[in-house]
């Protein structure tokens, strides 16, 4: 008989989980914090909860920006926190994110100096 067990054939190595989220962070070098949101149903009221998940992801060439739309997937331990790397950019951030100027202590709008 020419019956192969599983044992003899060779499998295909497990497949790595992938993730799609946006980027919230991209201050760190090499690094990004991606939001995985999901949604899950309450064990016992049954009502469907948004689940928004941090993700640190190693971005090896810096093409993601903040508001961006990747693809993670799961890969050994880069470090303490980083277990994801980020495959590609699926959509830019429509206006990128610059940071506002805050006036500072002394001035305030709509104060006069008489």
């Amino acid at each position: 008989m020419s019956e192969q067990t599983s044992a003899t054939t060779p499998s295909a190595p497990p497949r790595r989980k992938e993730m799609i989220g946006t980027v919230v962070s991209a201050k760190m070098q090499k690094t990004v914090v991606v939001a995985v949101e999901k949604l899950k149903r309450h064990r016992l009221y049954k009502k469907v909860m948004r689940v928004i998940k941090k993700y640190k992801a190693h971005d090896e060439y810096g093409m993601a920006k903040e508001g961006d739309l990747v693809r993670i997937v799961e890969t050994r331990p880069l470090s303490k926190e980083k277990r994801w790397r980020v495959v590609e950019v699926i959509k830019r951030a429509a206006v990128p994110v610059t940071p506002t100027r805050r006036p500072a202590a002394g001035e305030g709008e709509g104060e006069s100096e008489v």
